[in-house]
């Protein structure tokens, strides 16, 4: 029998996010849009879900990512989800060097729903 793809979701909301009463960034909206896709998108999967909520997305200090992070370095984590780039960071130049880098360079697929992006087809040349 085949493995199952290990599918981290990473959900993160800030305060600020939160203050502006912004619906399409709550926990349970991101929960929602990122199960769909896995569903829609992958089989034979287990999800493992990593949470921020009240977190600020300008350091990448925060608890869940830090687990997400430490999971990925041990992998346990296939492929990583998150709705939108603001959701794994803020800070463009540390966001786009795990994107760039430190995924790949840990055998990381990343998802980007909103963004469109994914890293086996950017990369699949």
């Amino acid at each position: 029998m085949k493995n199952r793809l290990k599918i981290a979701m990473y959900l993160r909301l800030s305060k600020e996010d939160d203050w502006n009463a912004q619906e399409s960034n709550s926990i349970s909206y991101q929960r929602l849009l990122l199960r769909g896709y896995i569903e829609r998108n992958f089989e034979n999967y287990e999800i493992l879900e990593f949470v921020d909520d009240g977190y600020s997305g300008t350091s990448m200090d925060r608890p869940a990512m830090q687990e997400l992070l430490a999971a990925a370095r041990q992998k346990k984590v296939d492929c990583i989800i998150v709705k939108d780039l603001s959701r794994l960071g803020r800070d463009t130049i540390e966001t786009q060097l795990f994107i760039d880098k430190i995924f790949p360079f840990l055998g990381v697929r990343f998802i980007s729903i909103n963004d469109y992006y994914d890293s086996n087809a950017a990369y699949s040349n």
